[in-house]
């Protein structure tokens, strides 16, 4: 296994498949919890976490489970780490685990989660299966992160990973801290990146 085959898989997450954008995955989390740039990292981090240890505990054991009960064993291994993150957050990070709430437990049935072990840790080796769920875990931290870092700031005026106070008017607009206004800054981000990624093919 040469080392750019490596780049390669952990690269496509950052850009090229990156989600929610590319794969349009995981976008109940990315919708719901994405109110602060805080609560977006810590929700990208948790998810992080779980892919690259699922990826590779699923691809290790790839050839031991059974194909018919493949998926129910998947749900077990995603679980248990959940579980892990569920617990380390309220034992170290009990606000942003206030903050998140469901959306922990939730990760379980991600499907960004459950899509990566299905597609590809079934198929490759251990080095390959975790740089492909940490390629996608940091697409998705830096998705959630920059949606919630332009809800916050446009919609309380705020930037709490920065700043943790009031930068910038003194009316914003308060939509964008609600269900429509993270539709728009979605589709904001995901029309900048059609535009970025056309500029760069002509």
């Amino acid at each position: 296994m040469s080392a750019s085959r490596l780049v390669k898989e952990f690269s496509k997450g950052l850009w090229r498949e990156i989600p929610p954008f590319r794969l349009v995955l995981g976008l109940c989390p990315a919708l719901a919890v994405t109110t602060t740039a805080e609560n977006g990292l810590g929700m990208g981090i948790s998810a992080t976490f779980v892919l690259v240890c699922s990826n590779g505990l699923i691809s290790l054991l790839r050839k031991v489970i059974p194909n018919e009960v493949r998926v129910a064993c998947y749900i077990v291994i995603i679980a248990t780490f959940v579980v892990c993150v569920e617990m380390i957050t309220k034992a170290y990070f009990f606000e942003l685990s206030e903050s998140l709430g469901l959306f922990i437990p939730l990760i379980v049935v991600n499907c960004i989660i459950l899509g990566r072990a299905e597609a590809f840790a079934k198929k490759n080796g251990v080095l390959l299966s975790r740089a492909d769920g940490l390629g996608m875990g940091l697409g998705f931290t830096l998705a959630l992160t920059g949606l919630g870092a332009i809800r916050e700031f446009f919609g309380a005026g705020t930037l709490g990973l920065v700043f943790g106070e009031q930068v910038f008017f003194d009316q914003p607009f308060a939509f964008l801290q609600q269900a429509p206004g993270a539709f728009v800054a979605l589709g904001l981000l995901l029309g900048l990146m059609n535009l970025v990624g056309g500029s760069r093919g002509r």
